[in-house]
């Protein structure tokens, strides 16, 4: 078990849970006017149609902007980043960035990652991100 917070899917998230713990990031595409967007809805952000398509992503994404966090926080020791991570496919998510020092010498805006999935219960993994192989 974890001492982490646990998100508790709803039916308009439950696509996202499911993808993740297959290792595989999922997002929402409006049929009408074809914007991609996060966090998962039953209606487009931008055009209010309710015809949406769930797609997998890339897990291709660049740090858009990042704080280090040095206060303890549940399952977390400090310091770690919070970051918010653009994704090749425009939409933007909260993730934390894993696999790198937690450092602004080794969090640098605009750096290229990739998914990456951590298992926190049986049921919940979460998506988060690490630096691109080869960038």
């Amino acid at each position: 078990m974890t001492k982490r917070f646990v998100p508790t899917p709803s039916p308009e998230t439950r696509h996202y849970w499911e993808g993740a713990k297959l290792g595989e990031l999922r997002l929402q595409r409006c049929v009408a006017c074809d914007h991609a967007y996060f966090p998962p809805r039953p209606f487009c952000p931008d055009c209010g149609s309710r015809e949406v398509a769930v797609f997998a992503a890339s897990g291709k994404a660049t740090l858009h902007s990042y704080i280090i966090n040095h206060i303890g926080a549940p399952g977390r020791e400090p310091p770690f980043a919070v970051a918010i991570v653009e994704l090749a496919e425009g939409p933007r998510l909260m993730s934390n960035i894993l696999e790198c020092d937690q450092t602004p010498e080794a969090l640098t805006l605009d750096m290229p990652l990739e998914v990456t999935f951590e298992a926190i219960t049986d049921e919940i993994t979460l998506p988060q991100f690490k630096p691109a192989k080869g960038a």
